[in-house]
């Protein structure tokens, strides 16, 4: 019982659990990949604007698995991400959908404005 308290107050131990493997199999990875993994992690973290933890953490184990695929195999970092690291960033958030920060603030804005346009053909100011 304790547990479900504390995770509606600090979020899923589980994903807290997946989002430290994905670290630490980041943190294995050989040079380049480590420091380009981690720089793509950091752009994700800014730009992606997730707040789905479990869509989160699959986008965060899929590019681990990635990344890790293409440490085996030799994969020069380039033909990952292209010329353009930003637009490979996004193309790959954009790819796991989920709930995102942003959201909300569209609807508030979308209802602000429907109010106000309301409030407009009623004829209040």
């Amino acid at each position: 019982m304790a547990a479900k308290w504390i995770e509606m107050l600090t979020g899923s131990l589980e994903q807290k659990k997946q989002y430290r493997q994905y670290v630490a199999r980041m943190d294995a990875l050989p040079e380049p990949y480590r420091s380009s993994g981690k720089a793509l992690h950091r752009y994700f973290l800014y730009r992606g604007g997730l707040v789905d933890g479990d869509v989160l953490v699959t986008m965060f184990s899929d590019f681990a698995d990635l990344w890790e695929r293409a440490a085996t195999d030799g994969t020069p970092i380039r033909e990952i991400v292209g010329d353009n690291p930003a637009e490979f960033a996004e193309s790959f958030a954009e790819a796991y959908t989920g709930k995102r920060w942003m959201d909300k603030e569209r609807d508030r804005l979308t209802k602000a404005i429907d109010a106000a346009v309301d409030d407009e053909k009623e004829g209040r100011s």
